[in-house]
């Protein structure tokens, strides 16, 4: 039986009958051509963007170098420095500290298996999260109610007034912070002398360790709280007028229109905030603890902080204060991941996004 013959076109006599790019891996070879086309054209076009972008950015990016080469010198380069923690660092093998560093001996993790086998360190671990819990219930939302607080008074020189009063603390040092406490709440303070003059026995909260962690949490709000508004203030003088009047048109009181819309306008910021928080969780003040150390004793006052300074620093036993820093910046960073996370499942952006 003999074969019909079927005309062909041009183009399948070309191909010997083939369909063009059949045999390319993956798809046609004319996909893939255009593909790699498309990927060069997206190259250029992200390189010109790019010079435009930084020709008409150029000032600003000038502008923030300073500030890119103070945190360059201060933040990063010294994060070299970790290498202490597994080495028994002397710094007086040589004049330059790089130099002892290189000549110092290596130990390996002997620094970390002294730290997690001490329990001064668990201690003062289990100092650092008590008043990490406290500030955040006690002093976390103060900043919140005092910015909602000033931003409902209606006269601007009230409002004025009452943020210089609350921003003022926050330029004292520790060391008069705690001297005006002192002078308050000590054995020779007002209220110890008040009682005294009306036949009750003097108190002496400054000694008193059992409430050593309330009296640095109340420290804390004294100082801070007021400048913490700041962040606050700025976020509500975003929210447009025009939400409170449709609110107070559809009936809603002043606590309504506080709830519906202020606290809403609020919530990205304190979200963001508290991830932040959570990040510095193990930093609840050093200079102001160390200062109350010998008073209350370093059972009630002894926080991750003071202990490298006291263990590693003030002993120059460098290693193993940089073990203990290190280990305390790891914790840090896992706690900022997980409070973003949290933050992410909330439907916040947090510090960054997903």
């Amino acid at each position: 039986m003999s074969h019909s013959t079927v005309p062909r076109s041009r183009a399948e006599a070309k191909t010997g009958g083939r369909t063009p790019g059949a045999d390319a891996p993956g798809g046609s070879a004319g996909k893939a051509a255009a593909r790699r086309a498309a990927r060069r054209a997206g190259r250029r076009t992200g390189r010109l963007d790019l010079r435009l972008r930084f020709r008409r950015d150029r000032t600003l990016i000038l502008m923030t170098l300073p500030a890119v080469a103070l945190i360059l010198v201060f933040t990063y380069i010294p994060v070299l420095g970790n290498v202490v923690a597994f080495q028994d660092y002397d710094p007086y093998l040589s004049d330059n500290g790089f130099v002892a560093m290189l000549q110092s001996p290596w130990v390996g993790f002997e620094n970390f298996q002294r730290i997690f086998e001490d329990s001064a360190f668990w201690h003062a671990v289990q100092n650092t999260f008590v008043l990490f819990f406290l500030q955040l219930v006690l002093y976390f939302p103060i900043p919140i109610l005092l910015a909602l607080l000033i931003n409902s008074v209606v006269r601007p020189r009230v409002r004025a007034v009452a943020q210089a009063i609350m921003y003022l603390p926050h330029f004292f040092s520790w060391v008069l912070v705690v001297t005006v406490f002192q002078q308050i709440f000590g054995g020779a303070g007002i209220i110890a002398q008040t009682l005294r003059q009306h036949g009750h026995k003097g108190i002496d909260l400054m000694t008193d360790p059992g409430i050593f962690k309330f009296l640095v949490t109340a420290e804390g709000v004294w100082k801070d709280a007021g400048w913490g508004i700041i962040v606050f203030l700025a976020a509500l003088s975003s929210v447009s007028n025009d939400l409170y009047e449709a609110a107070a048109m559809d009936g809603a009181g002043r606590w309504r229109r506080m709830w519906h819309v202020t606290l809403p306008a609020l919530r990205p910021v304190i979200a963001l905030l508290l991830v932040l928080r959570v990040g510095d969780a193990l930093t609840v003040g050093f200079e102001q603890l160390l200062l109350q150390r010998d008073s209350v004793g370093p059972g009630a006052s002894e926080v991750l902080d003071t202990y490298v300074w006291w263990n590693g620093i003030r002993n120059q036993d460098f290693g193993y204060a940089a073990a203990a820093g290190l280990v305390k910046g790891v914790v840090g960073l896992g706690l900022v991941l997980t409070a973003n996370k949290v933050a992410h499942l909330m439907g916040e952006q947090g510090v960054y996004k997903k």
